[in-house]
């Protein structure tokens, strides 16, 4: 009789959760064709709409002309930068910068970040110091840099990396101290070795943290390449920018903006993609935003 109740109440559960299931209302099918379209470039909507109206503003005279150039302007001097051949150079130059801050900034904070994150001793030795070093302006390493290691290329990515290196730090250590404690006391019980514990239980429990910190460690490292060129660079965005300045020349000045935005959208976006795979196994609240929308 036991095993007969046991099977008609299980029976009833899945009914109730059929039932339940079928209550929800199910999302309308995602639009397709131009509209389809539209809505996966709707990010674009609000830069066009900003440079629309600031065309307008300034063909009304709103804003005087050796002060805020009109967008025509900006195209026609970063056209004219092109067509000597120099803004890729500039480019070029910042890019490279950028991607070997990024990288020597990115292999420091991981191995600190784990190594503080895992080890008490460790965190308690060195997470103050990094911490109270972290609060440093990214001006003022600038004349300690340029003293220890000159105005050449070895100061510049230095500065880009000790801006790269604080956000990926922070998020990794927190991220292995936050990890489920249930999860480390089972892998012990199971008597897994570090690197078990490490693969199996605190890799995965960190990287979502992690590629945000990377996120946000390469974002930082496009705001201090400005700093980073201006410790006697002769080519580079940051470059362009203060040559605009002491020439008078505010159409440099906003295209340079301008391409600092797009690059480092452009860099996120790479970032995003190609650390993708490594979030697929997560049944995140956006994968159910997708899902629906691909509904």
């Amino acid at each position: 009789m036991a095993l007969v109740e046991t099977q008609r109440r299980r029976s009833a559960g899945r009914e109730e959760a059929a039932a339940l299931a079928a209550s929800v209302p199910t999302s309308p099918p995602a639009p397709t064709g131009l509209l389809d379209v539209i809505g996966r470039f709707k990010g674009l909507f609000l830069p066009v709409l900003l440079v629309i109206l600031w065309e307008a503003a300034c063909r009304a005279e709103i804003f005087a002309e050796h002060l805020v150039p009109s967008p025509l302007a900006v195209l026609a001097e970063l056209q004219y930068l092109w067509d000597r051949g120099e803004l890729l150079t500039h480019v070029w130059v910042t890019l490279a910068r950028v991607a070997a801050g990024f990288f020597w900034g990115t292999l420091a904070a991981t191995v600190l970040g784990a190594a503080t994150g895992v080890s008490r001793p460790l965190r308690e030795l060195l997470d103050p110091t990094l911490q109270a070093l972290k609060a440093v302006p990214s001006l003022a390493w600038v004349p300690l840099f340029i003293l220890w290691f000159g105005i050449f290329e070895t100061s510049k990515v230095t500065l880009i990396a000790v801006g790269v290196f604080f956000p990926i730090y922070l998020n990794l250590m927190s991220a292995i101290q936050d990890s489920d404690r249930k999860l480390v006391e089972v892998a012990r019980i199971y008597r897994l070795s570090t690197w078990q514990l490490l693969r199996c239980v605190l890799v995965p429990a960190t990287l979502p943290a992690y590629v945000v910190g990377l996120r946000a460690g390469l974002a930082l490292g496009w705001m201090f390449v400005i700093a980073a060129e201006l410790m006697g660079a002769s080519e580079g965005l940051g470059f362009l920018m203060i040559d605009g300045q002491m020439t008078g020349h505010p159409a440099i000045i906003v295209g340079s903006l301008i391409l600092f935005a797009i690059l480092g959208k452009a860099s996120d976006a790479l970032l995003a993609f190609a650390t993708r795979p490594l979030l697929a196994w997560q049944d995140s609240f956006a994968k159910m935003e997708g899902g629906r929308a691909n509904a």
